[in-house]
């Protein structure tokens, strides 16, 4: 059988499947696959358990081992990446050049794009943290801290495959109470550091709740080890938008600094003696050409 053939649904759920799969206007919401490496520790298990718990449903936690290393031969990454039809990765292994390492990345078109080797210097669970947790795929509002996410070209790589990661999937709009988690990302020292806070809205004797945040975890404190960046032309050709989805350019239509809009229209030349008024009787031309209710022009007196 021939490569098309093999391809061609059979049964109505295998049609749905590759549907899903096909390339679209609007992307699905993209997914996670979370893997382990060889030889994990303690924190890197937990640690990858507790970023599968944040992204559901969104994600596929692989339990089993794979040898691998992601920045000599991203090869196997791929292979996953296509099996399970997921965008992003987060890999976790442990040695002793590199303790407590995860790796987050993303791919385009079944290739990674970026890489960030993060070491975990101290890292608190959602277990150790006891608080009311949010509830599972609760969309994340995300804030970065520090000069580094926009000035530093890796650190701004970075804040963005991050926000890959977690700003799971979109929306049009989200009422007040969802708004209930939040992620918090800082750079400062040479170090990453990460936190997870549920919104409590209080009384506040107006209009507007009193915000208090309660840590959630949870909790990383990250050191930037490697990293793998696309080119600039790869990057440009990721970021690149299909026709149907950019917004068609509206001729004659300009903001002025306030954001009023002002609007241009061109119009033939109009022909004020055939313009149609209101028919009232006042308005009627006489058989001399003036109209009824007025008095004809007075003729100019002739000088002595």
């Amino acid at each position: 059988t021939s490569h098309s053939d093999a391809m061609k649904p059979k049964t109505k759920r295998s049609k749905r499947f590759l549907q899903n799969r096909e390339a679209k206007l609007v992307e699905n919401a993209k997914t996670a696959m979370i893997l382990k490496g060889g030889n994990t520790s303690e924190t890197v298990t937990h640690a990858l358990k507790d970023v599968y718990a944040l992204k559901k449903p969104n994600a596929v936690l692989y339990k089993k081992k794979n040898i691998m290393r992601p920045f000599e031969d991203p090869t196997s990454l791929e292979f996953f990446s296509k099996k399970s039809d997921c965008s992003l990765f987060l890999f976790g292994s442990h040695n002793k050049k590199r303790p407590n390492n995860l790796i987050f990345g993303r791919m385009f078109d079944s290739h990674v794009l970026d890489m960030f080797e993060l070491g975990v210097d101290r890292f608190s669970s959602l277990k150790d943290i006891k608080s009311t947790k949010c509830a599972e795929g609760t969309k994340p509002m995300l804030l970065f801290a520090g000069e580094l996410f926009h000035t530093d070209t890796e650190y701004t790589r970075l804040r963005s495959v991050l926000t890959d990661f977690f700003r799971g999937p979109t929306v049009s709009a989200v009422r007040l109470a969802g708004l209930e988690h939040v992620l918090h990302f800082t750079a400062q020292d040479g170090k990453i550091y990460m936190r997870s806070y549920r919104v409590k809205l209080k009384k506040s004797g107006c209009r507007t709740p009193r915000v208090e945040l309660e840590e959630i975890g949870p909790a990383f404190d990250f050191v930037l080890r490697r990293t793998h960046l696309a080119s600039d032309d790869l990057y440009k050709t990721a970021h690149r938008q299909p026709r149907g989805l950019k917004a068609k350019k509206k001729k004659n239509i300009s903001h002025d600094t306030f954001g009023t809009k002002y609007g241009r229209l061109h119009m033939q030349k109009q022909n004020l003696d055939k313009l149609q008024t209101r028919k009232m009787k006042g308005l009627r031309k006489r058989k001399g050409g003036v109209k009824s209710g007025q008095t004809p022009p007075k003729k100019a007196r002739t000088g002595l």
